[in-house]
């Protein structure tokens, strides 16, 4: 079974006002942890974790996202890439910015442009295959370009006057 932080926080007990992780000997479990790991300690406290169920919560997670279908559409650069920027979309610029943070030790992803859409994956599909042909496009790698953020800024706006796509 593979190891479950989730599981192992459930497994903590706390005892005349102390809390106890299993390994800790006055854990009333601790036998058990020393016998059979947290496995065995899952099954005796009637915890139950798998593979597929693990799968299961993500693919509810998954679902959840795509049930919002209007959203925001970002513009992200690192000073790591100079010229060169993401146009992503998330329900919320801002939290994805946060996500992107965690993933630089210096923090230094910025976030130069936001705009809402009523259709989020649609306007994201549209807008990159719409910056990939302007001419001060110069290369594209996945979602990332190699533009300017006026171009971009100027793109979305063609797109929603298009589109009719104000959120």
């Amino acid at each position: 079974m593979k190891y479950s932080r989730f599981l192992e926080n459930k497994t903590r007990m706390t005892i005349q006002g102390k809390r106890y992780r299993v390994g800790n000997p006055n854990h009333p479990f601790h036998q058990i942890y020393k016998l059979e790991g947290h496995e065995g300690v899952y099954k005796a406290m009637g915890l139950k974790y798998t593979d597929e169920l693990a799968k299961e919560i993500k693919r509810q997670v998954e679902d959840m996202y795509d049930e919002v279908i209007e959203g925001d559409l970002y513009v992200v650069r690192n000073s790591a890439w100079p010229d060169w920027y993401k146009v992503g979309k998330a329900v919320n610029a801002e939290n994805r910015l946060r996500d992107y943070q965690t993933s630089s030790p210096h923090r230094d992803f910025v976030l130069c442009h936001v705009e809402s859409f009523s259709d989020k994956d649609q306007a994201e599909k549209a807008i990159h295959n719409m910056l990939e042909k302007h001419k001060s496009c110069h290369d594209r790698k996945n979602e990332w370009f190699k533009t300017y953020v006026p171009v971009i800024q100027e793109v979305m706006r063609e797109y929603k006057e298009t589109q009719g796509q104000a959120a």
